[in-house]
């Protein structure tokens, strides 16, 4: 079930506080990029979050599971309404990620 646009607007609104937030349409669902780098994707009305050390450390006990058949593991974050704990869990992972690697020029 693709993700609907009222959610995206939701979760961006919920994450305002953290940074720069955006969500790309993506292969028919949304990547979540904050302050330029991916950090996770929207599928089917939920926001998975890529799995970090950091993370783990916050939010022990966050259920992991993949956002679509065939993907890697990410924490399924779904206390969206603690913005504070989303914020500060976000931010750790952001921290924690590698910026994209520069595109080659052709």
């Amino acid at each position: 079930m693709a993700s609907s646009a009222e959610f995206v607007e939701y979760v961006c609104g919920q994450l305002e506080d953290t940074g720069n937030v955006r969500c790309r349409k993506m292969f028919g669902e949304y990547g979540v990029y904050l302050d330029g780098k991916f950090i996770g994707v929207i599928c089917g009305n939920q926001l998975f979050v890529k799995i970090t050390q950091a993370g783990e450390k916050i939010l022990p006990d966050c259920a992991k599971e993949p956002p679509y058949e065939g993907a890697k593991p990410y924490f399924l974050i779904e206390e969206l309404e603690n913005t504070e704990l989303v914020s500060q869990f976000l931010r750790a992972t952001f921290e924690e990620l590698p910026f994209p690697k520069p595109k080659k020029k052709k």
